[in-house]
């Protein structure tokens, strides 16, 4: 056989094969134009309750930094019937991807209602959310999504609590298991106080920054970008009721009321991860 038969035959071959390595990994979601979101915002979709929590969550510029597309199959994990990010994110999706909520299981009593309560909000609004998949979540016990199917898993607000519940590891490998190859990871959490130990914050909800990347990154992922966008300078974190002192929650009620609302909801960490 001549020789530049078989190079190009070779040739052949490899681009054939790294075809197929494309197909089957995934580019990592770069970050986005917030101004790709804000036409999201001022939608008519959107309950002014959480209208008005746009100012702390900054959420055009969150979905940026995660990079997620409009042909992207996007977890959010456990997004409840508020659904915050599940009326901006469903109505994008609808056309192109793919919006999987991986909601609370039946295990926990307390959050049976709020279930059906978010079923309801989808089947009553079908131009809206028709195409969203609802799937079950906690720890590992439920596949969140097809095994190897997701662009994105985004959470906000949680990871404290599978720490609490010792939960974390498990819950990891239920994203890990959900992501492409190269796929995002993306988290929000009320940020700790670096000079106390991780133990003397749990109760109060916050987590340290440098224990929830060392945390994540034990778990298969690898950081690829950390954003100040959620930051607060204004929490102090030592508040009588910990993050729920602050709004929204607001658990003391009228004490300090004033106070808290001043501060403006916790200080918090963004992260973004790849799945290795």
């Amino acid at each position: 056989m001549p020789q530049n038969h078989f190079s190009q035959r070779r040739f052949a071959l490899i681009s054939a094969a790294l075809s197929c390595l494309a197909l089957t990994w995934a580019a990592p979601a770069r970050a986005q134009d917030p101004a790709n979101f804000q036409a999201l915002l001022a939608g008519p979709q959107r309950s002014p309750a959480n209208v008005v929590r746009d100012p702390y969550r900054h959420p055009a510029e969150t979905l940026a930094f995660f990079g997620i597309q409009a042909h992207h199959t996007v977890v959010e994990i456990l997004p409840g019937s508020g659904g915050y990010y599940l009326e901006i994110l469903a109505p994008w999706l609808r056309e192109k991807g793919r919006y999987i909520a991986a909601n609370r299981d039946q295990s926990l009593p307390q959050y049976i209602a709020d279930q059906q309560k978010l079923l309801e909000r989808l089947k009553a609004e079908p131009q809206l959310y028709d195409q969203v998949q609802v799937t079950a979540f906690r720890a590992d016990n439920h596949p969140i999504a097809a095994a190897g199917s997701a662009d994105v898993v985004i959470s906000f607000r949680n990871l404290h609590n599978w720490m609490e519940r010792e939960e974390v590891v498990e819950s990891l490998r239920a994203f890990h298991k959900a992501l492409k190859p190269g796929g995002v990871l993306g988290i929000v959490d009320h940020r700790g106080r670096n000079d106390r130990p991780q133990a003397q914050q749990m109760a109060s909800g916050y987590v340290r920054e440098d224990v929830a990347i060392a945390l994540i990154e034990a778990n298969g992922f690898a950081l690829t970008g950390r954003s100040e966008v959620n930051a607060n300078p204004k929490d102090t974190k030592d508040h009588p009721e910990g993050v729920w002192s602050l709004p929204p929650t607001y658990r003391m009620k009228d004490v300090d009321r004033a106070r808290f609302q001043t501060i403006g909801e916790s200080d918090r960490f963004t992260l973004r991860f790849v799945k290795r």
